[in-house]
């Protein structure tokens, strides 16, 4: 199946599921330069190799791996990063508080609102305290259309991300997730989570105060 989802104007975007825990790989292609940030290579090293190989159709330039994020600590959404790393010595980021227990030496350490420039995109980095300490999502502003938010495992379609029932834990998220996401990007803003299908925020929101209520 392709892996292409978005053909923007500047950039594609491509997602693969993989694992027993339906993972989601993203990968942003920039078309006029081929420069690459991939977003958690969760599983599967062939399967992340056939997506890179599958967006040479992205760019009229030689595609290139410029950085790896990382969106969390947890297992299953670092297991193929060592083997990529080795294979491609590519760079790695991940949030400042998350970083230390990646399995890689991560090379840039994010804090809220940092912008990651590559040649021809720039993505943000949005700290969601919670469901890890260093959690954070990253942000894609198309200039032609909705922002793009790749909220790893801090917003699905339902709800936020999982805080072990720890009522302080969910209290922190649940207020990030509104005030940094919610309260910052409009309705037609596309959520692409870290398992299973995307979202918007419009779609999200009249079920926030809900979320709110339950705890989870």
């Amino acid at each position: 199946m392709d892996s292409l989802i978005h053909a923007l104007r500047d950039i594609t975007i491509r997602r693969i599921s993989v694992s027993e825990m339906d993972n989601n790989v993203y990968l942003l292609t920039a078309r006029a330069s081929g420069a690459q940030l991939l977003i958690d290579a969760a599983d599967d090293l062939p399967a992340i190799e056939g997506m890179l190989e599958e967006s040479a159709a992205d760019t009229s330039a030689a595609p290139k791996l410029a950085l790896i994020a990382t969106t969390h600590q947890h297992w299953d959404h670092v297991r193929a990063l060592p083997a990529l790393v080795a294979s491609t010595g590519t760079r790695t980021a991940a949030g400042t508080d998350d970083a230390p227990e990646l399995p890689v030496p991560v090379d840039m350490l994010l804090s809220h609102g940092d912008v990651g420039k590559f040649d021809g995109f720039a993505v943000t980095a949005v700290h969601l305290r919670g469901h890890t300490p260093g959690s954070v999502a990253f942000v894609y502003q198309d200039p032609d259309g909705p922002a793009h938010i790749f909220s790893g495992d801090s917003l699905f379609p339902g709800g936020v991300g999982n805080t072990g029932q720890d009522p302080a834990r969910f209290d922190q998220l649940i207020t990030d997730v509104s005030e940094r996401l919610f309260d910052a990007y409009p309705d037609d803003t596309v959520v692409h989570p870290g398992h299973g299908n995307p979202t918007t925020l419009g779609a999200e929101r009249p079920h926030l105060a809900e979320w709110r209520t339950r705890g989870w």
